[in-house]
């Protein structure tokens, strides 16, 4: 039987992909001496956002996501971010391989709310891992399934998520809404010749500002 080691030694901006990528540098140890054929491997992402402080402009920013901080001890839950599958070649010993893990600057998207909100420390993640071993025998291969309970934590720091998006988004960021209030915020900002979606945010915000 193997026994499989994981450790997440790294986060770097993918400066390349289609989309705003992170690598995670995993390393996997197999620490009984077998040679490992491939391993198809899943790996499930969360974030342990109970795990690090916040600043007072954070919490402010997270009362959507968690309510007010008088409530954090019910509301602060641990948030999926995605499950990514990898194939990982054949080792002996250990090896290292990436995992990446694509991100959205979509604000109806929970944890895109959540990282936004950070100013600086870290992003607590925890990899959960399952997956199929392959191992070469002299009569063949042997299958074995990777246990449940494996797993490694990683504290991303918070610059590398905005590092990433200000590849993909320099000085913006992204919203979502309904076809019929774009079309009403068009000829809003066609009407006062406005020549950008900034100033046409900040007369709207303004108004709201004046209004009894």
């Amino acid at each position: 039987m193997t026994n499989l080691v994981f450790d997440c030694l790294d986060g770097r901006a993918e400066r390349y992909a289609a989309a705003p990528t992170i690598m995670l540098q995993l390393q996997i140890a197999e620490t009984t001496g077998e040679r490992i054929h491939a391993i198809a491997l899943r790996c499930q992402i969360r974030v342990d956002v109970q795990k690090r402080r916040y600043s007072e402009r954070e919490a402010a920013r997270l009362l959507e996501l968690f309510g007010d901080t008088a409530r954090w001890g019910d509301t602060l839950k641990p948030m999926h971010l995605t499950t990514v599958a990898i194939m990982v070649p054949e080792f002996s010993g250990s090896t290292i391989v990436d995992i990446p893990i694509s991100f959205t600057y979509d604000f109806e998207v929970a944890t895109a709310k959540y990282f936004h909100a950070l100013d600086d420390g870290e992003i607590p993640l925890l990899l959960m891992f399952n997956g199929t071993v392959f191992r070469k025998t002299e009569t063949g291969f042997a299958v074995e399934q990777i246990p449940w309970h494996k797993e490694a934590s990683y504290r991303l720091p918070a610059s590398v998520w905005r590092e990433v998006m200000d590849l993909y988004f320099p000085n913006s960021g992204w919203i979502r809404i309904n076809r019929d209030t774009l079309d009403a915020l068009q000829r809003f900002k066609a009407e006062r010749a406005m020549t950008s979606w900034d100033a046409t945010m900040d007369a709207l915000l303004a108004a709201g500002e004046r209004a009894p």
